[in-house]
């Protein structure tokens, strides 16, 4: 079996998927991560304005 590194599988996996539906299942995919990324960048941020009242 033949070594290779997880960014040629991750490579040859969105040529597969371009070829074989198009780029609107990948794009669909790159959206979504983009989204959940900023919401969760958003929240990460957002929580540290968060005031104690004691």
């Amino acid at each position: 079996m033949e070594h290779r590194p997880p960014a040629a599988r991750l490579t040859e996996a969105a040529a597969s998927a371009v070829q074989q539906h198009g780029a609107g299942n990948l794009l669909r995919i790159v959206l979504v991560v983009m989204v959940l990324g900023c919401v969760l960048t958003a929240w990460f941020l957002l929580r540290g304005y968060k005031r104690k009242d004691d």
